[in-house]
């Protein structure tokens, strides 16, 4: 048995979770609306504030899908109360960013500006043309946007210019050097 999926998920006030008879985990609460599709060897059960997620079997799949789901739950029960953030910084001379209609217009040392088109449920603003972070309740696709956007220009090891998660630590690698 998964030692994550044995776990119950606390559910904090305003969230409500309810499990249908098609397998389907709708979790709601005030930032918006989640669902998820439970594989065929879990099962979920609300009990009071918490929600169970039990497994059928004992095979290899079976628990790892029971503390997948688990995991999968708690993310939309964390992003429909809290929400899921993902800070980026751009570096490098002249690398900017701005928000137009709903594109991420990237100016990043090309010929012409990147236009990345923001997904619905997904925010993202740029505050001093250099920091971007996005917003949004779904974990899966706030982290995939934030890829995408900093898969653009990844920060090279040499001069440390390009886009990168703020934090994020780099090895810089020594140039070239005349014998």
């Amino acid at each position: 048995m998964s030692r994550i999926g044995k776990k119950a998920i606390d559910l904090p006030e305003k969230v409500k979770v309810s499990v249908g008879n098609d397998r389907k985990v709708v979790v709601e609460g005030p930032k918006g609306k989640l669902d998820f599709s439970l594989p065929p060897a879990v099962s979920a059960k609300v009990e009071g504030n918490q929600v169970h997620v039990e497994c059928a079997g004992e095979d290899r799949q079976a628990r790892a899908f029971h503390g997948l789901s688990r995991a999968l739950i708690n993310n939309m029960v964390t992003g429909v109360s809290k929400g899921f953030v993902k800070d980026l910084e751009i570096h490098g001379v002249g690398f900017k960013a701005a928000v137009k209609g709903t594109h991420l217009d990237l100016n990043v040392g090309q010929s012409h500006d990147l236009l990345f088109p923001i997904p619905s449920g997904v925010k993202v603003t740029v505050a001093e043309n250099t920091k971007i972070k996005v917003e949004g309740i779904d974990a899966q696709l706030v982290g995939q946007v934030a890829a995408d956007i900093r898969a653009f220009y990844p920060p090279e090891p040499y001069k440390q210019k390009g886009i990168r998660y703020v934090g994020e630590k780099l090895i810089k690698k020594e140039g070239k050097t005349v014998q």
